[in-house]
């Protein structure tokens, strides 16, 4: 019996660290697309000249939204994710496709833009002052100690009234 047991509890000793790997498409949640996808099939049916706003709502929907300035402009804006590691999302895909219209509200062009059109941006690190004191962790824990003085009284809250019997 012991020397059955040995070869098993080696065995299981040198796979518990593949436990949690596991092969691609097995035991891995299934990719989620978030936002308003675009199928390239539904953007040959918008055919321009002819294609309306109206045609464009029935066929994709609502835009995710309309350019700031331009509301003859929709953008439909898409990713594809994948859960990792602490359930954070990992990024497969992303695509934003852009949908001009004339004055008229006939479509005028259509641009598809992917991930790779995108340009880096560089965060700037340093934070806004604010007016007022950086007391330490040790000032705002004792801060108030001391401040109030149970015993006394209070004061009035009208600084135009005086104490004094007039």
């Amino acid at each position: 019996m012991r020397l059955l047991l040995r070869p098993a509890l080696t065995t299981c000793l040198l796979l518990m660290p593949l436990a949690g790997c596991a092969l691609p498409g097995f035991l891995t949640p299934p990719p989620q697309v978030r936002g308003n996808h675009v199928d390239a099939d539904q953007l040959k049916e918008l055919v321009p000249g002819t294609t309306t706003r109206a045609d464009v709502t029935s066929l994709l929907g609502s835009p995710t939204t309309k350019a700031p300035f331009d509301d003859n402009t929709w953008v439909y804006v898409s990713e594809v994710t994948r859960p990792v590691i602490g359930g954070t999302q990992g990024v497969l895909s992303q695509e934003a496709v852009e949908i001009h219209f004339d004055d008229k509200g006939v479509l005028t062009g259509v641009t598809r833009k992917t991930k790779a059109d995108s340009e880096p941006v560089s965060v700037v690190a340093r934070t806004t002052p604010s007016p007022g004191s950086n007391p330490t962790f040790l000032q705002q824990l004792l801060g108030n100690v001391g401040r109030f003085n149970a015993g006394a009284p209070a004061a009035s809250s009208n600084p135009n009234r005086s104490n004094s019997p007039n």
